[in-house]
Parts: C-alpha cells; sequence; structure tokens
C-alpha cells in the first residue's frame, strides 16, 4: 500500500509517500480501505516530533478516516491509533460508526476525533440531561461546534464564548442560546445574569 511516512521531525517537508505492506487486522479489529483521512492538532504535534504514538501504536499518521471495511464493504467513519494517512488501516470494530447520509467520504473522514471526544466527555463522563445548562469555551473550534450542536440536539440550554462578534454569531447558529465575546465582556458576569434572567422568567 501506499503510505505517508514522516521522515523525521519538522514541518510538512518531513512528509513523503512511500510504499509498505498493509497492516493485519487483529482479533476484534477491522481493516479499512481508506478513502479520506482528517487531520488533526495530534498529528501536527507528532510530525514537529513532539507527540511521540503510544506504545502499540502505528507509527503512521493519522487518527480519523472514512473508507469501506474490507471484509463487508461498509462505508464507515472511524477513529483509529494511527495510520489513517495510508491507503488501509485498522481499527478496533467499536471505533466504527456508519457514514452519515448525505456526507462525502472526505466530511465524514472530520467526524470521529471530536464526535467521540465529546460523546465520552460531554455525556458519558459529564452526564449532560435535557434541560441542563452547558458551556463551550471556544465554541468555534472543533470540539466547540460539536459539543454545540450535540448539546443543544439533546436539548441542552448552550452557552458559548468565542474571541470575536462574528465568532459568537457563528456559535449562535450552531444552536448556541447565547455566546458572549470574552475579549470585550465578562463572561461569568454575562452568564449570571442569563440564568438569573431565565430562572425568574
Amino acid at each position: 500500500m501506499r503510505y505517508i511516512e514522516c521522515a523525521g521531525a519538522g514541518g510538512p517537508e518531513v512528509l513523503r509517500l512511500i510504499e509498505g505492506p498493509p497492516p493485519e487486522p487483529r482479533p476484534g479489529e477491522v481493516l479499512i480501505r481508506v478513502q479520506a483521512a482528517g487531520v488533526n492538532r495530534p498529528d501536527i504535534v507528532q510530525r514537529q516530533g513532539k507527540y511521540p504514538p503510544p506504545p502499540g501504536a502505528s507509527p503512521i499518521l493519522g487518527l480519523e478516516v472514512a473508507g469501506t471495511v474490507v471484509s463487508t464493504g461498509a462505508r464507515v467513519c472511524a477513529l483509529v491509533p494511527g495510520g489513517g494517512y495510508a491507503e488501509y488501516c485498522v481499527t478496533p470494530e467499536s471505533h466504527c460508526l456508519p457514514v452519515p447520509q448525505g456526507l462525502s467520504m472526505e466530511e465524514a473522514a472530520g467526524i470521529p476525533e471530536t464526535f467521540f471526544t465529546v460523546w465520552a466527555n460531554v455525556f458519558q463522563i459529564g452526564g449532560l440531561r435535557a434541560g441542563e445548562r452547558f458551556l463551550v469555551h471556544g465554541g468555534t473550534s472543533g470540539i466547540g461546534t460539536t459539543a454545540i450542536q450535540l448539546a443543544r440536539a439533546f436539548g441542552a440550554t448552550v452557552y458559548s464564548t468565542a474571541g470575536s462578534d462574528d465568532k459568537c454569531r457563528a456559535c449562535e447558529r450552531l444552536g448556541a442560546d447565547r455566546a458572549i465575546n470574552y475579549r470585550e465582556q465578562d463572561f461569568a458576569k454575562e452568564l449570571r445574569g442569563a440564568v438569573v434572567q431565565a430562572v425568574t422568567a
């Protein structure tokens, strides 16, 4: 298969396309023929030599992909433990999601990292429920935009902070009930006022 090798630490110039053997799935894993891969900050930091892959993970960059499961032909997007910048990669079967209807493979490849992260932290660990209030700092980041949309979809009242008026408007278009420009306003004071107003309304 072809894959992107990181030939030393540095900028994009250290990346090169080479060939090597495809990975072999272990029990509980699936082999995916990759059609698109997401690019995440950990990939960049790893390329810079500041974030080594965890023990047992592929040295090839790439933490999220979209493609087809070789054994079944199922269209999936998946969170992978490295190896996404390649024609084939492996990941635990439980890390795969069906490609949402209407999305291209390129769009689907940008879903797993943020959606798994938000779902695990906000819903599984944090236990967010309908009717609760939820604050998202940095609402226009990848995690922030996902958190706003999921929290709103599951019935929470969503507040957000962002660093400009344009970004605040983007947060509100995504579903935030109120977005606060933290560079110009004291977000804690503004939120206290918003919550008091909501409770007494």
